[in-house]
């Protein structure tokens, strides 16, 4: 019995998977907040210049240009002639509800504006060295071990950068804080996608993104306001993760890893402890027949190949490494666009603060769109229309901003926005369950990491892109909806996983998917299974004439 009937028979769906989802629910709440705080302690309010040390001098008159907020001229009161030029060295801001955010507090505005670009930046490069890091742990000492140990080290990172003052040190805060930017979400991932039933895998995994991830999204601006600092809210942003150190008392280890590393028996354990929990009885034979089954497999196999699957084997052969390559990519366009749009709330009309509590809200919409449709249009499907309709809607959004008043239309930008933000969650959602599906378990672990560490990876220019908007506002969506565009062509030429039984090893996953066309969409077959049902006779003829044409 190989290991999803044992799964099965132990329960795929039953009282530990309910404990499994509700502690992945509080690990997206950690991933929300940690993710986040990037955004929340760097909201720029309106500001405008003041030099009080001139005024008895002169009269000051700011620049009228996009700059005004930089710099100004002194005129002299009695002849109007120019007395001295400069740039600004003090602004007012126009706090929401007096919250002191980094900017404000070091003044990282105008000429110092790149400061807080290039300090935003360091966290990508580290969730670079922290993905490789935690993925390589996750397939050494385990999934849960390494799963802890990533969400204890983001939060660190967070409250280190809540003492700093400076470039050098708010860079090394926020590297520091990237190592864990995106193993804090996928090892927990992981655990619940090789543990859940796969008919249970949309619904179970998205849902609980949808309502959990999407709470603490809602909840973090106002949060935010009520502590009152950026220094503060990291404070309470990074404190919860200390919970993260119950989850080796209240679950087991992936016994796929297990298995992957010989450990049958320990893999057995897992199974026959979630069967007690799941109130499940199985015999003994059950578990033995398992273990059996597995030794027979690894011999067969060490026949042919005496070494371990590695990622780069997922090179070695051409399927496999032109799923690989397409994977990389669309993790770079897919991180990008998805940072970007849910940091890219000025200058629409609206509060910062507002934009991102009240767009926020469609993580649900987008977590629902997930669990009603993949399984009917399948993985692929989701992907290619998430892809194609976010770009356009992300496309749309620019033209707007750069056509329309912000002050006269901050409602439909503020809706455009959070049309772009819905796509962009759908498309990373999907994203997430797609490539784990297609990366075999053997690497499974290795893969994920190494493919979204490239993603994060490319993801050190999202803040130089959104830095962009303050040249011409429209860049930052123009540049990402071709992105996105790009993504959805890609997604065609990967293969459907929907109701299909896994690759195990990368020798497997070379022969998945093998004869399947790049226009195969499960909803499109079982019309047309359904159609050939409903008239037989026509689709046999269809087949002997198309015979009978062949020479």
């Amino acid at each position: 019995m190989d290991f999803e009937q044992v799964l099965d028979t132990c329960g795929s769906f039953g009282r530990y998977q309910i404990l499994l989802l509700i502690l992945y629910g509080y690990t997206n709440i950690l991933s929300s907040f940690h993710y986040f705080a990037q955004t929340i302690i760097s909201f720029t309010p309106e500001h405008s210049c003041v030099q009080p040390e001139l005024a008895s001098n002169g009269l000051q008159i700011f620049h009228n240009n996009t700059r005004s907020r930089c710099s100004f001229i002194e005129l002299n009161e009695n002849t109007g002639e120019i007395n001295k030029e400069a740039r600004c060295q003090a602004w007012k801001y126009e706090r929401e509800s007096g919250y002191e955010s980094v900017t404000t507090e070091l003044n990282w505005v105008c000429d110092d504006a790149y400061k807080l670009a290039v300090g935003q930046s360091f966290f990508f490069v580290g969730s670079v060295v922290g993905t490789i890091f935690f993925g390589y742990l996750a397939d050494r000492i385990g999934r849960l071990p390494a799963c802890v140990l990533t969400t204890l080290t983001g939060a660190t990172g967070d409250f280190i950068t809540s003492f700093v003052s400076n470039l050098p040190l708010f860079s090394m805060g926020r590297f520091i804080s990237g190592l864990s930017t995106d193993t804090v979400y996928y090892l927990m991932f992981i655990l619940v996608f090789e543990y859940l039933s796969p008919k249970r895998r949309t619904f179970g995994l998205n849902i609980v993104v949808a309502v959990f991830y999407c709470m603490a999204l809602i909840a973090s601006p106002w949060l935010a306001i009520w502590v009152g600092t950026w220094r503060h809210y990291l404070w309470v942003a990074s404190l919860p993760a200390l919970g993260v150190l119950c989850y080796p008392c209240l679950l087991f280890e992936s016994a796929e890893w297990l298995l992957t590393k010989q450990r049958y028996d320990k893999a057995a354990n897992c199974l026959r402890r979630i069967a007690k929990i799941n109130g499940r009885q199985v015999d003994e034979s059950v578990f033995e027949e398992f273990k059996e089954f597995y030794r027979n497999k690894t011999m067969e196999q060490s026949k042919f190949n005496t070494q371990m699957d590695t990622f780069m084997d997922m090179f070695r052969t051409p399927r496999m490494r032109k799923f690989t390559i397409i994977l990389l990519i669309k993790s770079m366009i897919i991180t990008v666009a998805f940072d970007i749009v849910s940091r890219n709330m000025e200058g629409v009309g609206t509060s910062p603060f507002k934009l991102f509590s009240y767009t926020s809200i469609t993580y649900l919409p987008a977590g629902l769109t997930i669990i009603f449709f993949q399984n009917f249009i399948g993985r692929k499907g989701m992907a290619f229309a998430s892809l194609l309709i976010g770009g356009i809607i992300t496309a749309a959004t620019g033209y707007l901003v750069a056509t329309l008043d912000p002050t006269q239309h901050a409602v439909l930008l503020a809706f455009m926005v959070g049309l772009g933000r819905f796509g962009a969650v759908v498309a990373y959602d999907a994203e997430a369950q797609y490539a784990a599906e297609i990366i075999p378990t053997s690497v499974r672990g290795r893969g994920v990491a190494n493919i979204h560490v490239v993603g994060y990876g490319f993801g050190f220019f999202s803040s130089y892109i959104i830095y962009l908007g303050t040249f011409y506002k429209p860049l930052p969506a123009l540049f990402i909806s071709v992105l996105m565009l790009i993504g959805a062509a890609l997604c065609l030429a990967l293969p459907e996983t929907l109701n299909k039984k896994l690759p195990q090893t990368v020798a497997e996953g070379e022969t998945f998917g093998i004869g399947e066309k790049w226009f195969y969409f499960p909803c499109f077959e079982r019309k047309r299974r359904k159609k050939e049902a409903q008239f037989p006779t026509a689709a046999v003829s269809t087949i002997v004439i198309s015979s009978a044409s062949k020479p």
